[in-house]
């Protein structure tokens, strides 16, 4: 194998699929980032099972040489320091040769590298898919359904299912849904033209649609998303991105979504997000991050919090509209913050079935996304 590639096309593809680089791997090959040259150009891929992400530079685009090829061939290069040195290389264009042994030669302005390669046939094959059930959508839509559910993941690895977000599609109604059993987002959007799509029960890591979320451009560039057994591949651009299906039945959520309130208040979202982030300020200090809210005979809501070594914080804020009875709540402020700042409409509504009933948040400008948080019993 034997290359000039120009430095910015080859760091590009580098930072995309050394997203996949696991450093926790115990597979040495799974450390390397695996090089593929032929005459159309260079494909790069890297995995850690879970996800692939393979990444295409061609030859030429728009009549500019990106690579010249002296010889095809391909090799897997150790992905830590293969990433570092080329972002510090010095010059414009970069020269590659891999010579006997899987020896790579790596030279750019006066700077010369020498690396040990690994046999790229010990590269895990890329997975198999047919591509019966595909959908496309704007990237920035599908980035905003993650940024718009991913904080409601579960972390805790003992139940691998709730890591995830679920997929459902059906009646041309795609959506996302995450919990962590304590709190639950979900988003909605609608796709025309997936009628004779349908999929239940997909469930991706949320830690993967994270990575995902960075690869998509910010133009609103259209992503292919193809669905079989237990994968789902996603095509952006010149860029692929394998992850896996994870095992399980998701929980039925439907359930705790109440559909009649005691209480409904329309508050400012800045407004209450400011009020709740001072109020954090002292329940953080507490390790509880407990903060209450209570309507006011006058009309109104207070919210406080207290530390017993600092002292309370306590404030007054307007209500735009209140229906039903009157109501005193604690909550997770963390909580409530994750869901505010995911939040775009300017007002939202947040509705109450009872002092230890879940807590609906409704965005008023985005009727299809919803967030429940569920209450703390608090004995003052």
């Amino acid at each position: 194998m034997k290359i000039s590639i120009l430095k910015n096309e080859l760091n590009e593809s580098i930072q995309h699929v050394s997203k996949a680089i696991s450093s926790r791997t115990t597979i040495p090959i799974l450390t390397g980032i695996k090089l593929e040259v032929s005459h159309q150009g260079v494909t790069l891929t890297a995995s850690d099972t879970d996800i692939s992400i393979q990444s295409f530079i061609p030859a030429e685009n728009d009549s500019h040489t990106i690579v010249k090829i002296d010889q095809p061939g391909s090799v897997v290069l150790p992905a830590k320091f293969f990433v570092e040195i080329i972002k510090k290389l010095p010059s414009k264009e970069i020269h590659m040769e891999v010579k006997e042994g899987f020896q790579t030669y790596i030279s750019s302005g006066s700077t010369e590298i020498q690396i040990v390669g690994l046999d790229p046939e010990e590269f895990p094959v890329l997975p198999s898919i047919e591509e019966n059930d595909t959908i496309s959508l704007p990237g920035d839509l599908l980035k905003n359904m993650i940024k718009q559910t991913a904080f409601s993941i579960s972390t805790q690895e003992t139940t691998p299912i709730l890591t995830g977000i679920l997929w459902n599609l059906a009646d041309n109604e795609f959506k996302f849904t995450a919990t962590d059993r304590h709190r639950l987002a979900t988003r909605a959007a609608r796709l025309e033209g997936t009628e004779n799509v349908q999929f239940a029960n997909i469930v991706i890591a949320g830690k993967t649609l994270n990575e995902l979320s960075k690869i998509i451009p910010d133009q609103n560039m259209l992503v292919d998303i193809v669905v079989a057994d237990n994968q789902v591949l996603f095509k952006i651009d010149k860029v692929l991105f394998y992850s896996r299906i994870l095992d399980g039945i998701y929980p039925d959520t439907s359930r705790i979504i109440p559909t009649t309130y005691k209480t409904e208040l329309t508050l400012d979202t800045k407004k209450l997000s400011e009020s709740i982030d001072r109020a954090y300020l002292l329940s953080r200090e507490e390790k509880t991050n407990i903060v209450r809210m209570q309507t006011l005979e006058q009309g109104g809501i207070e919210i406080s919090s207290s530390s017993s070594e600092l002292g309370k914080v306590r404030e007054e804020l307007e209500v735009i509209d209140f229906k039903g009875e009157p109501l005193k709540i604690s909550f997770n402020s963390k909580y409530m913050l994750d869901v505010l700042k995911v939040i775009e409409s300017e007002q939202l509504v947040i509705a109450f079935t009872g002092m230890m009933s879940p807590i609906i948040l409704k965005p008023l400008d985005q009727t299809n996304s919803l967030y429940i948080i569920l209450p703390y019993r608090t004995t003052n």
